[in-house]
């Protein structure tokens, strides 16, 4: 009895899984190469005895604490406020930025008046303002909220109005010449036209979120937030639970990143041949 041998037509789904396995796992050893170079670096700093061990931790020390503040609950609580403050002042930031930016691009008056206040407003450090917001509003979570909502505006009104203005003309064009209202102009044209502008500076946006919500909740007297957890840690030299806030900080914008603006991007722009 003759042993078959299975054809060529039988082996090509295996051979076709086998390198899309393999290429899904060189893109996770390309992507944590950068972490355990970095890791390994810390370790061999920090067992070198350079710093002291409160002030440069290694990581099992740090890891060791993120465990422990993870399970009695401090490290989900802290996120958790400062998740809550990040995604309203970010909301509001969203749809003011966009509404402001879309109104610039459209119409040049609206252009004319708000162009150089958002010109001379843009460059300052949003962490200058804190001091007038806290003066206006008050120390705790409305302050925090307004000062995140108005700082992270600016990257979204600059990149919608610059998206507005890089719709191509030939764009709008045919679909006037098509009969298009404005209405369906602006909404099948205009907006999806400046959509990959606008989740830039979405992305931009957040990122000024992040910075000025962790430098604001050290200012505001809030009583849970990463923020105030760094800057209470470094009071008392505490560096592994300093890092594992900024570790926290870290996942959860990853995770904004990847779950909603990649989504996002994916749903629309790459979807419709936009971006690659």
């Amino acid at each position: 009895m003759y042993d078959t041998l299975p054809s060529p037509a039988s082996t090509l789904p295996l051979a076709e899984g086998g390198a899309r396995a393999d290429a899904y796992w060189r893109v996770i050893a390309r992507n944590a190469f950068p972490f355990v170079v970095v890791g390994g670096a810390w370790e061999i700093v920090a067992h070198l005895g350079i710093f002291p061990p409160r002030l440069f931790p290694p990581l099992e020390t740090v890891a060791a604490t993120f465990v422990h503040l993870t399970v009695t609950g401090i490290l989900p609580h802290h996120a958790f406020d400062t998740l809550v403050r990040l995604l309203v002042g970010f909301t509001l930031a969203g749809v003011a930025g966009v509404a402001i930016g879309i109104a610039m691009g459209r119409s040049r008056v609206a252009e004319d008046i708000l162009l150089p206040l958002v010109s001379i407003g843009a460059p300052i450090p949003g962490i200058a303002y804190a001091p007038l917001f806290l003066l206006w509003f008050g120390l705790g979570n409305v302050s925090a909220v307004i000062l995140v909502a108005f700082v992270s505006a600016f990257p979204i009104v600059f990149n919608t109005w610059t998206g507005v203005k890089a719709v191509k003309e030939v764009w709008v064009r045919s679909a006037q010449a098509m009969g298009a209202d404005q209405r369906r102009l602006f909404v099948q044209v205009i907006l999806p036209g400046a959509l990959p502008y606008i989740l830039t500076g979405m992305r931009l946006g957040l990122a000024q979120a992040w910075r000025i919500l962790v430098g604001v909740e050290m200012l505001a007297s809030v009583q849970w937030g990463l923020g105030w957890l760094i800057f209470g840690a470094r009071e008392f030299l505490n560096t592994d639970v300093m890092l594992s806030g900024i570790v926290v900080i870290a996942a959860i914008g990853l995770a904004l990143e990847k779950l909603v603006f990649a989504r996002l991007e994916t749903f629309t722009v790459v979807r419709w041949g936009m971006m690659t």
